[in-house]
């Protein structure tokens, strides 16, 4: 019969365990579980990098809105993640009446759609009203500007700075932009060579030293936002001059490029309803005609110094975003295939 607590003598034959005993086992085989448990990662493959980057909100491919730290305040910029991963991006451009929500890109056109499927990251910066991208000598005088714009230092610097901590490289990149963005998108790839692989202007301004440029870009910077063109620049300066596509054009050379206007001419985007619309249609026309103007003389500039580029110059097409997001798709291919991203 057993008896209870019996279990603890010794039976026959059997060697008395000390607690010290007892403890040396446990330990011995917690010591052997653990090692078991450390080598299963290498029995069952290689171990799994950790992330290097912060993590997306969002899956590959998908939308994201990022806070970026700058010199002018924290900018948000609209992301469209690479479909699967990749380290290039294309910057996408507002033009000169840029709101302070939402890049422009994102809502007048389907850019995000264009490029859903491919391996590129879009990054498009919300903000820049007037800027033209660049760095200003001064707040604007003519606004109450608190601070001075520095957007090519913030999208050549501190952007791609941050961006690197997701995954997005620094020296894969292409820039598209329309109208102020078309220029800006030029002089950006003309001096950061070692970050834009391309560069596309649709309906730029190419030739902002031509003869009453400077009063025009004045006249529409007042309209956008009340901003001073001299606080940008002194006219005919060094920083003017650096501005234009005309004059840099040679920093441009074997740089694949897409460049577009059109002739002004109304086509299958413009369809005026009353008054305002009219108005709208016909400030298009002209402001494409001046366009085409200035990139005429900006493809006689190329031609001359022997430099080549994808130039697009239909006949019909007014300064507006359904002829934008038509071109965008005509340069994504060239786009691509500059990133190795097709």
């Amino acid at each position: 019969m057993a008896v209870q607590g019996a279990s603890s003598c010794p039976r026959h034959g059997s060697v008395p365990i000390t607690k010290r005993a007892r403890a040396k086992r446990f330990w011995r085989r917690t010591l052997v579980v653990a090692a078991a448990v450390l080598a299963l990662p290498a029995l069952a493959g290689p171990a799994l990098a950790m992330p290097t980057h912060p993590l997306h909100r969002t899956p590959e491919g998908g939308f994201e809105e990022l806070m970026v730290p700058s010199s002018m305040g924290p900018i948000k910029v609209q992301v469209q993640w690479a479909r699967h991963g990749g380290n290039a991006a294309l910057y996408l451009l507002d033009g000169l009446r840029a709101r302070n929500d939402f890049n422009a890109w994102t809502f007048e056109t389907n850019a995000l759609r264009q490029f859903a499927e491919d391996n590129v990251t879009l990054v498009m910066p919300v903000g820049g009203q007037s800027s033209f991208y660049t760095d200003w000598s001064a707040p604007s005088s003519s606004n109450g500007q608190k601070s001075t714009y520095k957007w090519e230092t913030f999208l050549t610097e501190e952007l791609p700075a941050f961006l690197e901590g997701y995954g997005v490289s620094r020296t894969n990149n292409a820039v598209a932009g329309l109208s102020m963005g078309g220029s800006a998108a030029l002089a950006l790839a003309a001096y950061h060579r070692d970050q834009f692989k391309h560069a596309s202007s649709f309906s730029g301004y190419l030739n902002i030293s031509a003869p009453g440029m400077r009063e025009a870009i004045r006249v529409a910077m007042l309209d956008a936002g009340r901003f001073n063109v001299d606080s940008m620049a002194l006219p005919w300066s060094p920083q003017w001059l650096r501005m234009d596509p005309f004059v840099f054009a040679p920093q441009l050379r074997n740089l694949p490029m897409y460049i577009s206007a059109s002739w002004g001419v109304p086509g299958p985007h413009d369809h005026p309803d009353g008054a305002t619309g009219m108005f709208n249609t016909v400030n298009a026309v002209a402001l494409e005609a001046l366009s085409m103007m200035n990139t005429m003389s900006f493809i006689g500039r190329m031609d001359q110094l022997g430099i080549d580029a994808h130039y697009s110059l239909p006949v019909e097409g007014t300064h507006s975003w359904g002829y934008w997001q038509d071109q965008l798709a005509d340069a994504r291919p060239d786009i691509l295939a500059a990133l190795g991203a097709n």
